[in-house]
């Protein structure tokens, strides 16, 4: 689950050798590439000039029954403020985390992404958390949900903590619906700092295949 990221961070990993995920180069984002993708435990990232598809070992997974906000954070969220929506504005979620920024020119999410993931929210397999400060949106997140598993894409913030926020609430919302996987992708110093803990991709795949067999909903 990556946060305002760049179309070239995907090659600059790889190149880095932090990660060793990279499995194919090549074809559409549609609704149905991106259904076979999640289930066999792979995501698009990129796709100027080609799409990049990924299953990186190790991957970062949010632990949901453990996992509690921190006390900060918790005070931040009362101080602000702020409330919390499910699937308002899913578009315009993709599109926060698309938005051009000062230090990130471009993103990896293209309209051809945008498309795509849209589709699927329609179809009700794809969601977003909203994080509203009176009437504006300053946080966000958005993903795909397939049985007990969900697989954060992409998070925005326009206000400090607004990202985290936001992930803090989509984890007490599938805890209470019964999913078991939550999958944050690619390990970063970011997502450790949010609770996220690293697995090979053998046990991530295995725990893949036991959330896709629930019967539990968004």
């Amino acid at each position: 689950m990556q946060e305002d990221s760049d179309p070239d961070d995907a090659e600059r990993i790889l190149a880095s050798g932090v990660i060793d995920g990279l499995v194919a180069v090549g074809g559409a984002v549609t609704p149905e590439s991106l259904l076979r993708a999640y289930r066999a435990g792979v995501f698009p990232w990129s796709s100027d000039p080609m799409v990049t598809w990924w299953s990186p070992d190790p991957r970062a997974v949010l632990d949901i029954e453990r996992y509690r906000p921190s006390r900060s954070l918790r005070k931040r969220v009362r101080r602000a403020g702020w409330t919390f929506t499910l699937d308002r504005d899913f578009e315009g979620v993709m599109r926060k985390c698309a938005e051009p920024m000062p230090d990130r020119p471009t993103t990896w999410i293209t309209d051809d992404f945008i498309i795509a993931y849209s589709e699927l929210h329609r179809r009700g397999v794809a969601h977003s958390v909203e994080v509203y400060e009176k009437d504006e949106m300053v946080g966000g997140l958005y993903g795909v949900s397939i049985g007990g598993f969900f697989g954060g894409e992409s998070m925005f913030h326009r206000r400090p903590d607004a990202s985290k926020a936001a992930v803090a609430y989509l984890v007490q919302h599938l805890r209470s619906r019964g999913f078991v996987l939550l999958d944050a992708q690619v390990p970063t110093p970011h997502l450790a700092s949010l609770g996220a803990v690293e697995v090979s991709r053998d046990e991530y795949l295995a725990r893949l295949r036991h959330a896709l067999a629930l019967a539990v909903a968004f």
